[in-house]
């Protein structure tokens, strides 16, 4: 028994270097950034920019795959169940990693066992836009409207449990009004609609609508963040009617559990100094986006926050999507 154990602790102790070797030559292959929703959202336009910047830095290809569906979820599930070898990442949302836990009855993952939390890459503000037809001009004006035509309004979303669909609730549960969900699968086909007139609202995300408020072909009512966004301080936030009112959409990247810390730290490392980079900061800007410096357990705990947030108002509001 002595000579088995000695020959498995010889067997333990020479793979250790190995495993070390290997996390020292990452990346040595391609890399899959999985993003889980359509392409022209922050998640899919930052997991662009850190594919370029990786293969930049690391000579390897790096290949942006859109998997959408189900709230983000279908993208989730991929990476939950990829290799743990820093191989396949998922640029994970408020949706898929802190709301969709207590807004779906079945997840087919957990969002905090199944992922390895490697970076809080940005925050971004929602803007409330409307098709230029709706007849408010202010949020006053919407919430007056909204309760004269109770069930008539319809917001759209990027999908169930993403910040424009939270947003969505939080707004009928403090203005007391009785607006109609629509969730779409991603920001831009759902802003088509608005712009087309099919829909009457829709929570954007800021670098999405924007430029079509300016064009005049949406109206620009308000931000949900707690003050106005210095990427557009002619428009009010919310909050400053409706106080307390705050929804900030938040991406990061994840890594499947049991990704080695190594790797979790060289993609960290790498992710903070491109987000230092004066044109990619340049850009969170003029997108109405702001970057948040952050360690990997920095990032986890944060996550944990935001699920005990906004469970809290999912169970208040009874809010359900199946």
């Amino acid at each position: 028994m002595k000579k088995i154990a000695g020959m498995a602790l010889v067997a333990i102790t020479s793979l250790a270097p190995a495993a070390f070797a290997a996390d020292a030559n990452y990346p040595n292959k391609s890399i899959r950034i999985i993003v889980p929703f359509p392409p022209g959202g922050i998640a899919d336009v930052m997991s662009r920019v850190f594919g370029q910047k990786f293969t930049d830095a690391w000579n390897q290809p790096v290949v942006v795959e859109n998997r959408t569906g189900a709230g983000g979820n279908i993208g989730a599930e991929v990476v939950a169940k990829s290799p743990p070898d820093g191989y396949t990442l998922v640029m994970g949302t408020i949706g898929t990693h802190a709301v969709n836990v207590s807004l779906f009855s079945k997840l087919p993952y957990d969002p905090v066992k199944d992922f390895a939390p490697v970076a809080l890459v940005v925050e971004a503000d929602g803007l409330l836009v409307l098709h230029p037809s709706v007849p408010v001009k202010t949020v006053k004006d919407l919430i007056a409207l909204a309760r004269a035509r109770p069930g008539q309004l319809v917001y759209a979303s990027a999908g169930n449990g993403t910040a424009g669909h939270l947003s969505g609730e939080l707004f009928k549960t403090m203005s007391k009004t009785d607006l109609v969900h629509i969730p779409y699968k991603g920001n831009v086909p759902a802003l088509t609609d608005v712009v087309g007139g099919q829909t009457s609202m829709l929570f954007a995300t800021m670098p999405t609508a924007m430029p079509l408020a300016r064009a005049g072909r949406l109206h620009a009512l308000a931000v949900t963040g707690a003050q106005r966004n210095p990427a557009a301080p002619e428009v009010p936030a919310i909050a400053e009617t409706l106080p307390g009112f705050e929804v900030t959409n938040w991406i990061g990247i994840f890594a499947p559990a049991g990704t080695s810390p190594e790797i979790v730290a060289k993609l960290n490392a790498e992710i903070m100094r491109i987000m230092k980079l004066p044109e990619v900061q340049a850009r969170l800007v003029t997108e109405g986006a702001k970057s948040r410096v952050n360690t990997p357990a920095e990032f986890g705990t944060f996550q944990k926050t935001e699920m005990a947030k906004w469970g809290k108002l999912i169970r208040e509001a009874r809010i359900a999507v199946d």
